[in-house]
């Protein structure tokens, strides 16, 4: 492989703000994995957004990436894959196996899509340090013939568009808008772009905890949600406090602090057969690997609100933040009947070109 811009490169980073801004370049905030892909004729590779390898993982993108991208190009956009008309983050989750029979077995079953948002590299240019708006323009050139798997991800440069496909695209499993600067240059591994995500709130049980890596500290606080049977689920965790807080949660929740496991909905965590009917802490993972899943059980008698982004199936797609104790909450009444659902919209009505409009 010999391109002007070669692996291993890491993609640029938005930092989140609280609102979309005006007078932006904005696309839809995939959720999917981000992905680098590099083509120098028949050599295709994807690499992550940490800068790993992909390529393995998804082998029924590659005859189409060889198919519908320039010979010679480098591309930034994001690998996802749709069930029911909109993105499924688990079905991405399920590629990232050891097993290459597997991995081969789920290509056919769930194959995945690339939606280019980036051009960093075609032919024999590098695109690194010229600006955002030219690099589009080039970048739906390349891409004008192209089609399934292989999408250009819309954008807009009018912020009422922006806002609607906020509001409208999380039906179909996006998690926001990014803006960024017309003028922007392409810098590797740099938060100079801006993401708005969805932000709603949540009482939740609070049902364990998880020594922070540093020390006897808090890491994490294990959330709980109840089902419509009445069995405690685990939802997700809060993680985000300064280190005095985590020293400070030692010993205010002491009180509620269990021996052991025993008599705790989630007694049974170390099963791995009992993470296929309930969701608990603790359960294998791929992303983990050797990492130390074990928690401190507490009582599920205090009830704390939470913000979050959205829902990923029945669990928290990403770290929830603190807002506030509930004491005035009962624990039984933090069901999932309080989650907010949003309007379904059809994934298809994002990547097609008579759907949204681009805007310019």
């Amino acid at each position: 492989m010999d391109l002007p811009v070669m692996p291993p490169v890491k993609p640029m980073l938005a930092k989140t703000a609280a609102r979309i801004p005006d007078g932006m370049h904005y696309e839809a905030k995939w959720d999917g994995f981000r992905a680098i892909v590099f083509r120098d004729g028949d050599e295709v590779e994807i690499g992550s957004r940490t800068a790993k390898p992909l390529t393995r993982y998804f082998p029924e993108l590659l005859d189409a990436l060889r198919t519908h991208l320039p010979r010679r190009c480098v591309l930034d956009g994001e690998i996802v894959i749709a069930r029911g008309g909109r993105l499924d983050f688990d079905a991405l989750l399920e590629r990232i196996h050891p097993a290459d029979s597997r991995v081969r077995m789920l290509a056919e079953r769930t194959p995945a899509s690339f939606v280019a948002f980036d051009l960093l590299a075609l032919g024999d240019d590098a695109l690194l340090e010229t600006e955002l708006a030219t690099r589009r323009e080039r970048l739906v050139h390349a891409l004008r013939d192209a089609a399934e798997p292989v999408h250009t991800a819309p954008a807009t440069r009018d912020v009422d568009v922006a806002r609607r496909w906020f509001e409208q695209f999380e039906g179909a499993g996006l998690d926001g808008v990014v803006a960024k600067r017309p003028t922007l240059p392409y810098r590797p591994d740099e938060r100079l772009m801006v993401k708005v995500k969805h932000e709603r709130t949540a009482d939740c049980v609070l049902a364990g905890f998880r020594y922070h890596k540093s020390g006897p500290v808090v890491g994490s606080l294990l959330l709980g949600l109840y089902d419509s049977s009445g069995t405690l689920q685990h939802v997700g965790v809060s993680a985000s406090f300064p280190m005095r807080r985590r020293q400070e949660l030692v010993a205010e929740l002491e009180p509620l602090r269990m021996e052991s496991a025993a008599g705790h909905p989630w007694a049974e965590w170390q099963r791995e057969e009992a993470h296929a009917s309930s969701r608990m802490p603790g359960g294998p993972s791929r992303w983990t690997g050797t990492k130390d899943l074990s928690w401190v059980p507490l009582r599920p008698e205090r009830v704390l609100e939470v913000a979050y982004d959205h829902m990923q199936g029945d669990r928290f797609r990403h770290t929830a933040r603190f807002r506030r104790w509930r004491e005035d909450r009962d624990p039984a009444s933090c069901t999932y009947a309080q989650l907010e659902e949003p309007v379904n919209y059809d994934l298809a009505e994002v990547l097609t070109p008579s759907g949204p409009p681009s805007g310019g």
